[in-house]
């Protein structure tokens, strides 16, 4: 039986990685210049980058556009850490797709950043050994990597995995943690309570943009919220490990902006994330990708009146 108040951890330093928005321009191209500013004002702030996720439509971009993001990224931070992405495009009942996922993990390797395993249906449609054993020969290839598990709610080829895979993953020396999204609490609590009694190093990532309050538990963060404000988040998250009261009031306002961005269809979020980045004057345009969803311009009223309560 989970006791979640007992698992509140005062004072814990926490880890924030933050998905990139890829932004676009006026004529739909990709916004290189602001996406490398974007990528080092993240880092600046004090957390990790991660590009090449869902928050940069790493299942609607190309090949090609998924390299230029890398090596756009490497010459932005200019050896600071990132993190990205290893997405491997398929079908409902495609074999698992080994040589795709070895060149993706090579190509963030030989540019200094940590890959993030995407499921796949080929991947996620394994028995279980070989699915920890695919996890296993990725690890050979890298010094390390994240793993990730997607509700379906965000991609059809995500999996939430049972807590014996998920046991098997912490087993994976080469596996660093696990960015969970179910937007389930008690599912995140499960795997906090078996990181900790199996391997404490291990980190388990919450990717539930409707519950950043995660890090009072014992979960790190990977976000694509965080994307809107990395100042902020970072700023929370230094409010927490002070022990400062003020990080409930401006959790409170951060999750407001999350409700609001992911609600359905969530992956619409990526266009108020480019409305609210363009009203901060990061970014020009708050087009998306042609093939992801938007919202009404009614957001934008919404999303004004958030930031000025956060003052930006």
């Amino acid at each position: 039986m989970i006791n979640p108040i007992a698992m509140i951890r005062p004072k814990r330093k926490i880890t924030g990685i933050s998905a990139i928005l890829l932004p676009f321009t006026e004529g739909g191209d990709i916004d290189w210049p602001a996406f490398a500013a974007h990528c080092v004002r993240t880092s600046d702030a004090g957390l990790t980058p991660a590009v090449n996720m869902d928050t940069g439509y790493a299942n609607l971009i190309t090949d090609a556009e998924r390299v230029a993001a890398l090596d756009a990224t490497r010459s932005a931070l200019g050896g600071r850490p990132f993190a990205a992405g290893v997405f491997v495009g398929d079908a409902p009942g495609a074999p698992f797709d080994r040589e795709g996922y070895l060149r993706g993990t090579a190509q963030i390797v030989e540019r200094g950043g940590t890959p993030i395993v995407f499921q796949s249906y080929g991947l996620t449609g394994l028995p279980d050994p070989e699915l920890l054993a695919a996890y296993e020969e990725i690890g050979r290839h890298c010094d390390g990597f994240i793993g990730f598990e997607l509700g379906t709610m965000f991609a059809p080829f995500g999996k939430i995995y049972s807590l014996d895979v998920y046991r098997g993953l912490v087993g994976i020396k080469k596996c660093l943690g696990a960015k969970h999204s179910s937007l389930r609490r008690d599912l995140e609590w499960q795997r906090i309570q078996l990181r900790d009694q199996t391997r404490p190093d291990f980190r388990v990532f919450t990717g539930n943009d409707l519950a950043i309050d995660m890090v009072m538990y014992g979960s790190d963060y990977l976000l694509g919220l965080s994307t809107f404000a990395p100042d902020l988040f970072a700023r929370r998250d230094k409010m927490w490990e002070a022990g400062d009261p003020a990080f409930y009031e401006l959790n409170d306002v951060l999750q407001y902006l999350g409700f609001l961005a992911f609600r359905d269809p969530v992956p619409a979020y990526k266009h108020d994330a480019a409305m609210f980045l363009k009203l901060r004057g990061w970014i020009g345009c708050d087009r998306t990708h042609p093939r992801s969803p938007v919202r009404p311009d009614s957001d934008r009223d919404i999303l004004r009146g958030i930031a000025a309560q956060l003052g930006v």
